[in-house]
């Protein structure tokens, strides 16, 4: 069993005594069911923060719930990571969540009782930093080197498959790298005093220059204004490195973050999740079309940037680019080939197959295309399979052979 902090509304890491999270339903006035969801969320993260500040802000989960019959209270509640989402739902105090492709992965393996529905954000610059005026210039530098990282997350595995295609290895040791965790995303782009650099999170990086911090490459497969090396100097040159990745063109690393339901409100009351499905897919529509440092501005709370910051974030994430949360086969494929990745790393005895892959949104893919066909049944089918569109797609989860 995994065991990891458990967090509450406004960080409230560790808290003991949480009241279950088991949703309830019990009939109010005015013909509609009462009932009450938790949903924990990532607010430091990417394109997820603004996503559901504007579900937050707008009630969007609430009215859609309302047309399906409920009368909805949700109990939203902010996570520094995703990790300690997953002892909250070992312990069946949460309802829903977001997590990236490594907690995942080891969810499934460990065989919680969670299934995935739809993207919640995608395709996240992870930056090596370092402080202005170190020596480090290349990934080549940081051998023999103390490098922060969140180990258990997307941001060590990230980096880890920066090293196996730039270094020739993902395993640090091979390169004399001494791994240090940093618990949360802004301690990892301020690359404390006893590192010498680490992997932060694009937002949290971008948040830190005013600091000192410098990128020296990202997890896309280019360099950093810091960067001097084979690939020449300063930001955005292709290393050529990355054309080895099997994700590329998304990068190194293929970042999915994916929502998940506890299974035992999918057994008590499915249509509590299709309410909150449709109203997801409300929110990337409203989003779309507003200026995306407007969008930015949503969250200015969490990711301390100004509208020119911010809009490099949400323009990065795919779910932004694409319109649409729905999940392809590519996006399911991640979390298997990841786990290929996370076995190097003696996070998991073995990788996962693909009928368990497919089995994780066995019980969710029927209301994930009901939610589509509901909302217009948008966008059209070629835009799933499109070869063009600068990341990986593929048929839609609901038809993914079973």
């Amino acid at each position: 069993m995994l065991h990891f902090g458990i967090g509450r509304r406004s960080l409230l890491l560790g808290a003991g005594g949480a009241t279950l999270a088991s949703p309830w339903v019990a009939r109010a006035q005015g013909g509609r069911d009462a009932a009450k969801v938790s949903v924990g969320r990532i607010p430091w993260s990417a394109y997820n923060s603004p996503m559901t500040q504007y579900m937050i802000e707008n009630k969007l989960y609430e009215k859609r719930a309302a047309e399906l019959g409920f009368d909805l209270a949700v109990d939203w509640r902010d996570y520094p990571t995703a990790l300690p989402m997953v002892e909250a739902v070992v312990g069946n105090n949460l309802d829903m969540g977001m997590w990236g492709n490594t907690p995942i992965i080891r969810a499934l393996s460990n065989k919680l009782p969670i299934s995935l529905m739809v993207v919640g954000e995608g395709h996240l610059r992870l930056v090596l930093a370092t402080r202005k005026g170190s020596p480090i210039r290349t990934m080549e530098d940081i051998k023999g080197k103390t490098v922060g990282a969140l180990l258990g997350g997307d941001p060590f595995n990230a980096l880890s498959q920066m090293m196996r295609w730039e270094l020739g290895s993902a395993n640090p040791r091979d390169h004399g790298i001494k791994i240090v965790n940093t618990p949360t995303l802004a301690q990892a782009a301020q690359v404390p005093n006893g590192m010498d650099a680490a992997i932060a999170v694009y937002p949290a990086f971008l948040a830190a220059e005013s600091t000192g911090t410098v990128g020296i490459m990202n997890s896309f497969g280019y360099t950093e204004d810091y960067y001097k090396g084979p690939a020449g100097e300063g930001g955005g040159h292709m290393l050529p490195s990355v054309k080895k990745s099997p994700f590329f063109p998304d990068g190194y690393y293929l970042h999915r973050s994916f929502w998940l339901v506890n299974n035992g409100l999918l057994d008590r009351n499915p249509k509590l999740v299709l309410a909150f499905l449709m109203a997801q897919q409300d929110a990337v529509s409203a989003l779309a079309a507003k200026d995306a440092g407007a969008v930015s501005q949503l969250v200015k709370e969490y990711w301390k940037l100004d509208p020119v910051q911010g809009a490099k974030v949400v323009n990065d994430d795919v779910v932004g680019k694409r319109g649409w949360i729905w999940p392809t086969e590519a996006d399911a494929r991640a979390v298997l080939e990841t786990s290929k990745y996370l076995v190097d790393a003696k996070m998991i005895p073995a990788p996962l197959g693909w009928a368990q892959v497919k089995d994780s949104f066995r019980r969710t893919a029927p209301l994930v295309k009901e939610a589509f066909d509901r909302l217009g049944g948008t966008p059209a089918e070629g835009e799933f399979t499109r070869k063009d569109a600068g990341d990986l797609r593929g048929r839609p989860v609901w038809e993914i052979e079973r």
